[in-house]
């Protein structure tokens, strides 16, 4: 049949088969009854109260010392827990206490003897550790192992502790007097050359600042310089970029346009130069024309005149004379009519001699005056030679 057991616990099976004995920490076996057997030892942890009452120290000194101890059976090692069962298997908890608390007072005792009070009392930690080294080397022998040591108390009934923890206590109040003394010294020290330190640091603080403060004021000035020349430099290009815009937008388009409208006016002034010299020209054209037919009719009623003459023989120079002042009139208002008829009249002048109205007034003129020259080719009669002749008949 089967048996199992915690891990808190071992089983050990001896009998038929068995040789030697199956040990198994925390798990199962298989037993066969009659003539196999089972027995079981614990493997729990065992809290040992160590107590030494009045063992003489090194110096002859009586103290009683209490130490607290966690041992326990190892199960995971076979040959310590061979050992074991070999020693305490069939005992209680409390029978393999008790052998193992005898082993550890009979070390702490040992220990005790070979130490003085002040040892003891003042490295506490050395003794546990002497203990725990010195009773673990003998206890794994009986397949237990010490978990822990540790010094619990001291005492004493001869008040020798209490007088060392006089003395000690003197000590260490006039150790804390030197140290308040030197303390307060230090501090004083401390603090004066904390103020030193603090005024230093202070003074260099503010030089600190100064510089920063005047590294600031020159990367200032500098970055000012910087941008009044890039804002000078953008306000030139400015300038220059809207200069060209205006040269290209107004005052060259102003130009074109000016010279675009000299050459009008030049063009328009020389189609009415021209106009006005063709109209001129038409006119003297119009009155030499009316002149020659005036002169023509004038010839051909000279002619008339003459005949009339050769017939009649009565007319004298006189009457020939009052009768072309008859028709000069007649004549003037001829070579006169197309300047009546005209609608509009263009004066241009050449920069000399007579200009606007006076111009045509004496264009007219000049043809009225070659008239007297015109009879007297046609007649052969002076008409300013009678006039200056006959002035009484006029």
């Amino acid at each position: 049949m089967f048996f199992t057991c915690g891990p808190n616990e071992a089983m050990v099976v001896s009998g038929f088969c068995r040789s030697p004995p199956v040990m198994v920490a925390g798990g199962r076996v298989f037993v066969l009854p009659c003539i196999q057997q089972i027995q079981r030892i614990s493997l729990n942890t065992l809290t040992l109260n160590v107590k030494s009452e009045k063992v003489y120290t090194r110096h002859g000194v009586p103290i009683s010392v209490t130490g607290i101890a966690q041992v326990k059976i190892q199960g995971q090692n076979k040959e310590m827990l061979a050992a074991a069962c070999q020693m305490f298997l069939g005992k209680t908890e409390a029978e393999i206490a008790h052998i193992a608390l005898e082993t550890l007072e009979g070390h702490q005792r040992a220990i005790m003897a070979h130490m003085t009070v002040e040892e003891i009392y003042k490295d506490r930690q050395k003794f546990s550790e002497q203990v725990f080294k010195v009773a673990s080397s003998d206890l794994v022998n009986m397949g237990i192992s010490v978990v822990s040591y540790t010094l619990k108390d001291i005492h004493d009934d001869q008040d020798y502790l209490h007088s060392l923890g006089k003395a000690r206590t003197a000590q260490v109040q006039k150790d804390a007097r030197i140290g308040e003394a030197e303390a307060k010294r230090d501090a004083g020290i401390r603090e004066a050359k904390a103020k030193q330190e603090k005024v230093s640091a202070q003074y260099l603080s503010e030089i600190e600042m100064a510089k920063a403060q005047r590294d600031y004021e020159l990367k200032k000035a500098a970055y000012d310089i910087e941008v009044n020349t890039r804002r000078a430099q953008a306000d030139l290009a400015y300038q220059l970029q809207v200069r060209k815009e205006l040269e290209a937008r107004v005052r060259k388009p102003a130009e074109a346009e000016r010279y675009k409208l000299e050459r009008l006016a030049e063009a328009e002034k020389s189609q009415l130069i021209m106009q006005a010299e063709a109209e001129a020209e038409a006119v003297r054209m119009r009155g030499e024309a009316e002149a020659f037919a005036i002169g023509a009719r004038a010839r051909a009623e000279a002619e008339q005149m003459a005949k009339k003459a050769e017939a009649f023989q009565l007319y004298q120079e006189a009457a020939q004379l009052d009768m072309l002042l008859e028709k000069l009139p007649q004549v003037a208002e001829e070579i006169s009519g197309p300047l009546t008829s005209a609608n509009k009249i263009t004066l241009v002048s050449s920069g000399s001699g007579a200009m606007g109205a006076a111009k045509v007034t004496g264009e007219v003129l000049d043809i009225l005056s070659r008239l007297p020259e015109s009879v007297e080719r046609l007649t052969g009669v002076s008409i300013s030679q009678e006039k200056g002749g006959n002035s009484t008949l006029l």
